[in-house]
């Protein structure tokens, strides 16, 4: 990410000290929350994405900063309440919000959240990244019910698996980036190629997660490895595995996904099934076509700094270790 961050570091610290700006409430909870989860060490690829997507549409203004707060602000929200659903106990390798304060503290301050960023897009008045952004959260709150109601379904498709994978992680960044475009004022094909960008960046993103939640060292990572598949989440790896193994393998996994609590062993018999298959290697061939797609949508625009950056994020995502 350094061409992104020499591009636009200076913006990425100012949207910094906008999130503590943004969460200042009468109630200390709310910002102690806040405050907690947003200085976790997140990647902030959101609020990049909004500050990089603007310059490649020429724009210099200075509402790109809040905007992508904004946008920072409704995924940290999003982590909150995902956490509180998924029992999850860690989050960037610290212990979640919900460990620390409970599930009603984080939900209450994810809710706090997710309104505080629609009253300050309706202070920066744009009808256009209002919807955008609206749009963008009711998809997400669609996502994760589907994904709700895909647990533990070994029949999943791959078709089905994608569309919530759209709605519930890409979807974000694909707004993100027409946010930027919208500041910019990009003709409608170029806005569309942007946010099909970020709608690309999301899918190779979260099929990298889905990698990194069988490959990668709990340090690494920053949350508990195999919570996937103890939250009996059907990912890319395993839809894979599923059409390969045979019908006394699908048995076995069916058992373990069926389980309230996942043991090292387990874990350690169905990885050993999502290797053989080629279940990691099948997620991340998948990943780099989609980062192919990342920069065929980029050519569309004429060489800048700005799409050399984008083009290195989409490069970045296939090749990070957390």
């Amino acid at each position: 990410m350094d061409a992104a961050l020499a591009l636009i570091g200076e913006d990425l610290k100012n949207v910094e000290l906008q999130f503590k700006k943004d969460l200042q409430s009468d109630v200390p909870l709310i910002r102690k929350v806040g405050e907690y989860v947003l200085s976790s060490g997140g990647k902030r690829i959101r609020p990049a994405l909004v500050l990089l997507a603007a310059r490649l549409c020429g724009y210099e203004g200075s509402r790109s900063v809040p905007l992508a707060s904004v946008v920072e602000f409704i995924h940290t929200a999003t982590l909150l309440h995902d956490d509180v659903v998924d029992n999850a106990n860690l989050r960037r390798g610290l212990a979640s919000a919900n460990t620390l304060w409970g599930n009603e503290a984080s939900v209450l301050v994810g809710d706090f959240l997710f309104s505080k960023s629609f009253s300050l897009m309706v202070a920066d008045g744009d009808l256009g990244i209002l919807k955008v952004l609206a749009d963008a959260t009711t998809m997400i709150a669609e996502g994760e019910v589907l994904q709700l109601v895909c647990t533990s379904d070994l029949e999943i498709t791959v078709e089905r698996y994608i569309e919530v994978v759209r709605s519930k992680t890409a979807i974000l960044l694909s707004a993100a980036c027409e946010v930027g475009a919208i500041l910019g004022g990009a003709q409608p094909e170029l806005r569309q190629a942007v946010a099909d960008y970020g709608m690309d960046l999301g899918i190779a993103f979260q099929l990298m997660d889905d990698t990194l939640d069988y490959t990668a060292s709990e340090e690494q990572f920053g949350k508990s490895i195999g919570h996937d598949l103890e939250e009996g989440k059907i990912t890319l790896p395993l839809i894979h595995t599923l059409k390969k193994c045979s019908d006394e393998e699908r048995d076995f996994i069916a058992s373990v996904v069926e389980k309230d609590l996942l043991s090292d062993e387990d874990f350690g018999q169905v990885l050993a099934l999502v290797q053989r298959y080629g279940g990691i290697e099948h997620t991340v061939a998948s990943a780099g076509e989609h980062v192919a797609l990342c920069k065929k949508h980029l050519e569309k625009f004429p060489p800048s700094a700005a799409r050399d950056a984008l083009a290195e994020l989409a490069d970045y995502v296939v090749t990070r270790s957390k």
